[in-house]
């Protein structure tokens, strides 16, 4: 057999030192750099003093970001980034003034007013010497400056006068209709900036927390002059300002990356600031009397309700349905059985994404108009209760753009269910081999294993111990909104610290996966999983399933047929025919290969997966 490992060394980049990936859920006042009036308060970011009728603030990520090579170059780097945000004014009425994500070249632009626009503008064009690229949240209307509304979302370049504008919303991303967001109401509005330097293209997407990400953004621009407002390196934060009339504006989370999708926010415990109520002299005896009626009816409804907690308490006791100690250990939120159901409509069949030896996996929708997956385990389940705690423990405290997110569980009785982010195009398997109309191209497909080889790569090397998956496979790779692949199913995953060695176990896994050693030591280690990734890349790239029971005897088992086609310097015949002309013969070979390579019967021939990264990844 001839050694595949050296082959790897051919394809590997040279990696960049500059890459910048953070996420904060909560901040502390030593995470971002604050100017003037912003501060954290209560792990939240404050960027004006909220009862000053004259104020502006600053938040800016400490370090500055590398945009381009040089500051003559028109090549620009790329970046993605989302965040969560509150605007809630004193008085409704009042005129807004939003607030601004900004990339700029100091932390207080020259010539900035210290009490209007956003606090980073003069009241006429900033000059080319401070370039200046800003989105605004802007919830006033400025005819001065073309407003078209007084809740609308602006890209600006170096001026308030917006190069691109759109009213505050978002489209639906089944029906297509806009759905408005008002963005002065107190609620938590979730936005998404990706900039594509390549390109020179800036997307803004927001929509309500909680509410997945529309397929399709709110402002899309692409203009080349972007790269003359933008530095070789800037500063990027948020910045808001108030004149007169108090506003509060809240920046609850935020993520950022230039290496690829920011990850993604648990927008489910943020806290949420709601209006002040209204009080008596403003409403009308009418309403008054409205206000009584309501409080007798509501005092006759918390009698209710306390007689059906009561009523309820006494069912679970009947149940036996208490909590069990290990079941207040684990992080992710814990839903009611009764709220699972209601999402997915009484586990109709109609809501039915597929099942397993695992359990059934449902599609439901949450109150708040989140979609997500609900996987209910079997009650004759061999993995059983074990299994289910492996996959809280494991998925529940694990946050990577390439992984399946934990939202929470449900126990009822012996009935074991999980909540996860809904993946709207079910699996790699079913895009490779079940959807003959409608393949997923090359570019697809290779954008998919460079996601799930870096989501691997984080579980073996980028958390404070190590995860073996056990079960990596194609129909265990789902697929976003984006076509991007995200690692789920963690039921089977194993931790244990780095440097030790892993526990001798029985034999998991799907056949056609499984690395040779485990059947004989039953010991699951990060190689066995490259062993497993190894066939998934075969898979994509030839376009078959491990096992094809129809095909010819020597043909049957896809790594033997390949590894025998590369003996005879016949590579390229197993490439997927039905994708010929979107590849080129370099990049196919590259990619077998490093199929070939991850599949090495010796376990220690196999590369790492930080170095299938840098092959994918670069």
């Amino acid at each position: 057999m001839t050694p595949f490992f050296p082959l790897l060394l051919l394809f590997l980049p040279i990696s960049s030192t500059s890459a910048l990936d953070f996420l904060f859920n909560s901040f502390n006042s030593t995470d971002l750099t604050l100017i003037k009036d912003a501060i954290v308060e209560s792990s939240v970011v404050r960027l004006a003093n909220d009862s000053a009728q004259l104020s502006s603030g600053q938040a800016f990520y400490p370090s500055r970001i590398p945009m381009k090579p040089t500051s003559n170059s028109t090549s620009l780097s790329s970046f993605s980034t989302s965040f969560v945000f509150s605007i809630l004014p004193q008085i409704s009425t009042s005129p807004g003034f939003g607030l601004a994500f900004v990339l700029s070249n100091w932390t207080s632009p020259p010539g900035a007013l210290a009490g209007q626009y956003f606090g980073i503008f003069s009241s006429e064009t900033v000059p080319s010497v401070s370039p200046l690229l800003v989105v605004e949240f802007d919830t006033g209307r400025n005819p001065q400056f073309n407003d078209p509304d007084d809740n609308h979302v602006g890209i600006d370049l170096n001026s308030l006068v917006s190069n691109i504008t759109k009213p505050a919303g978002y489209y639906n991303s089944t029906t297509g209709d806009f759905i408005p967001v008002n963005m002065r109401s107190g609620q938590n509005v979730h936005a998404w900036i990706e900039f594509d330097g390549n390109s020179f293209q800036i997307n803004v997407t927001i929509a309500p927390a909680g509410v997945s990400r529309p397929a399709r953004p709110l402002l899309s621009v692409t203009n080349p002059d972007i790269a003359n407002y933008v530095s070789a390196d800037m500063y990027v934060g948020f910045s808001a300002s108030t004149v007169k009339w108090a506003e509060a504006r809240r920046v609850l989370a935020w993520s950022f990356s230039d290496t690829g999708v920011a990850r993604d926010i648990n927008t489910t415990n943020l806290p949420v600031f709601l209006p002040p109520t209204l009080s008596s002299s403003s409403l009308s005896s009418g309403a008054i009397a409205g206000i009584i009626i309501g409080c007798v009816v509501f005092s006759i409804l918390c009698l209710l309700g306390i007689y059906w907690f009561w009523r309820n308490n006494r069912l679970k006791e009947e149940e036996n349905d208490e909590i069990e100690d290990w079941e207040l250990e684990y992080w992710p939120h814990r839903f009611s059985y009764d709220e699972l159901k209601q999402a997915t409509n009484g586990f109709s069949k109609e809501m039915l994404l597929g099942a397993g030896g695992f359990g059934r996996v449902y599609k439901g929708t949450l109150s708040n108009n989140m979609e997500v997956g609900v996987k209910c385990v079997n009650h004759d389940s061999k993995q059983g209760l074990r299994e289910f705690m492996a996959e809280i423990s494991s998925m529940g405290r694990l946050q990577h753009k390439n992984l399946v997110q934990m939202r929470g569980w449900c126990r009822k009785g012996n009935e074991l269910m999980l909540v996860y982010d809904y993946m709207p195009n079910s699996s790699l398997n079913r895009w490779v081999f079940d959807k003959p109309e409608k393949l997923l191209s090359w570019e697809g497909r290779r954008r998919v294993l460079a996601d799930v080889a870096e989501g691997l790569n984080y579980l073996h090397h980028g958390w404070d111990q190590v995860v073996v998956h056990r079960d990596i496979k194609s129909s265990n790779v789902l697929l976003d909104a984006d076509m991007r692949g995200r690692l789920g199913d963690f039921g089977l995953a194993k931790l244990y610290q780095h440097g030790e060695a892993p526990n001798t176990t029985r034999v998991v896994g799907t056949l056609g996966y499984l690395a040779p050693e485990v059947a004989t030591e039953a010991a699951p280690t990060t190689a066995s999983d490259v062993y497993s990734f190894g066939v998934v890349v075969m898979e994509v790239a030839c376009g078959r399933p491990p096992i094809e029971t129809w095909a010819a005897e020597d043909e049957q088992i896809l790594i033997d047929w390949v590894r025998d086609l590369y003996d005879e310097g016949k590579l390229l015949e197993a490439a997927d025919k039905r994708i010929e002309g979107e590849y080129t013969a370099e990049e196919m070979e590259a990619i077998l290969k490093l199929g070939l390579v991850c599949c090495h019967p010796n376990p220690q021939r196999r590369p790492t997966m930080r170095e299938v990264v840098a092959v994918l990844v670069g």
